[in-house]
């Protein structure tokens, strides 16, 4: 079974760019019949914190990407140990014992040379006399995996294609502090093989990691899952932008940016499909593949989300968006201002036209006789049927008038505005007494 992980650290909130990510574990996952798994990398216990994985959890629930199980590293902190003695007596993990400023000494010098800044490996020279008088003067090892330089590092990458690392380029990375907390790689590492973790999908800025990776999967003489990393998100501007990395959903919903319109705009952005405003995500998780994907930055454009939105909101029934309607607003009249609409929330200002007072702007000496003859035919029509186009005909007949001045005039006495909805769908809802008032007020009568 097709078994994907979203691992985010409860260290902040979600933002575009995760959002992205879990997004295409959870559609990868759903298109083969799959489980799609939420883990908390929450090893850091001094950043993390709870309030934070509540709204990841509430987060995704809103997107629609509810996960069939989760876990948290910070209640796996016996297994980690446990794997890492093993991996300790065997080799594969030593202690280390230089300090922050002696390891950036090293990088500074190894630059100078002209030489790539990689760990030298001094530790692995210590004798057993020399660790204990290290440690014998109160100073704690932190930890680094044992790459192996004799097995060249490749893979097929499902996006990227075909990847390869030579180990000796790389340092040895260190995996736990000197204070015995955990860093991201190997607790990251042994998640995947006992959550039998199929797929990681993640960014692209993670290919170095998944080479170090890769070592230790061998290390623990388990198959390591496959491997597909994304191009990262850029802005519409084409860098990499500030606020894609504090635009997170609280931010979307507060600008009515439906949860759909994210997952459409985001399951295409950085693959060979166009972008389609759909609100049932089902279509776009049966055409997800990976071959689709390109190594291009992916662009995310703020403009074409709001552009989304509104053809998605256009597409919503009124039982979907009936209790973030204002008070006595009903399916009509939610049927007649949806095209209008560029979110749910506007809505509302339609609706206080509707129930007015409307302010409208004061007319033309022209346009005020024209008014008032409509407010006298406005009295007399049938408002059971078609108000709006009794009212236009019969005025086209005693006036002559066609076109924009037959019809601006009007909307501009009944709305205040010079654009809006169908005034066939919105004029029955204003409603006879409201609609001869506006006329009768708008032309001086």
């Amino acid at each position: 079974m097709i078994v994907t992980r979203f691992a985010p650290s409860p260290t902040g909130t979600l933002h575009v760019g995760n959002i992205r990510t879990a997004l295409h574990n959870w559609m990868f996952a759903r298109a083969h019949g799959g489980r799609f798994v939420l883990r908390i990398d929450d090893t850091d216990a001094q950043r993390s914190e709870e309030r934070f994985v509540d709204a990841i959890r509430a987060d995704l629930a809103w997107l629609g990407l509810v996960p069939d199980a989760e876990e948290r590293q910070s209640a796996r902190f016996e297994r980690y140990e446990a794997v890492f003695d093993e991996l300790r007596v065997a080799g594969h993990i030593y202690p280390a014992y230089e300090t922050a400023q002696e390891l950036d000494l090293k990088r500074k010098i190894a630059r100078g040379r002209g030489l790539p800044p990689v760990y030298d490996r001094a530790a692995l020279a210590l004798s057993d006399a020399d660790r204990a008088a290290l440690e014998a003067d109160g100073t704690r090892p932190h930890w680094r995996f044992r790459l192996d330089h004799d097995a060249p590092i490749a893979w097929d990458d499902l996006i990227r294609g075909a990847q390869a690392f030579d180990p000796r380029t790389m340092s040895d990375p260190v995996i736990r502090r000197a204070d015995g907390s955990w860093l991201y790689m190997l607790p990251s590492a042994i998640d995947d093989r006992d959550m039998g973790v199929t797929h990681v999908v993640r960014g692209e800025d993670h290919v170095t990691n998944t080479a170090l990776q890769l070592q230790m999967f061998a290390a623990m003489g388990v198959a390591p899952p496959a491997f597909a990393h994304e191009a990262l998100l850029t802005g519409a501007e084409g860098k990499l932008s500030k606020r894609l990395g504090s635009l997170g959903v609280e931010a979307l919903r507060d600008e009515g940016i439906e949860p759909a319109a994210i997952v459409s705009l985001l399951a295409r952005l950085g693959t060979s499909q166009p972008v389609e405003p759909l609100a049932d995500p089902a279509p776009l998780v049966a055409a997800f593949d990976f071959a689709h994907f390109g190594r291009a930055p992916a662009r995310f454009d703020e403009r074409e989300l709001a552009q989304v939105n509104a053809r998605i909101v256009h597409q919503l029934a009124y039982d979907a968006v009936a209790d973030r309607l204002p008070p006595g607003m009903d399916a009509a009249a939610w049927e007649a201002v949806r095209p209008n609409l560029a979110t749910v929330a506007e809505a509302a200002d339609w609706w206080a036209v509707v129930e007015g007072p409307v302010d409208a702007p004061a007319p033309d000496p022209d346009d005020a006789a024209y008014l008032r003859e409509a407010a006298a035919i406005a009295r007399t029509i049938d408002w059971g049927a078609d108000p709006w186009h009794a009212l236009t005909a019969a005025l086209k007949d005693a006036t002559g008038r066609k076109g924009k001045p037959l019809f601006l005039p009007l909307r501009r006495a009944l709305t205040g505005r010079d654009h809006g909805p169908d005034m066939a769908a919105l004029l029955p809802l204003i409603g006879r007494e409201r609609a001869v008032a506006r006329l009768d007020s708008n032309s001086g009568a």
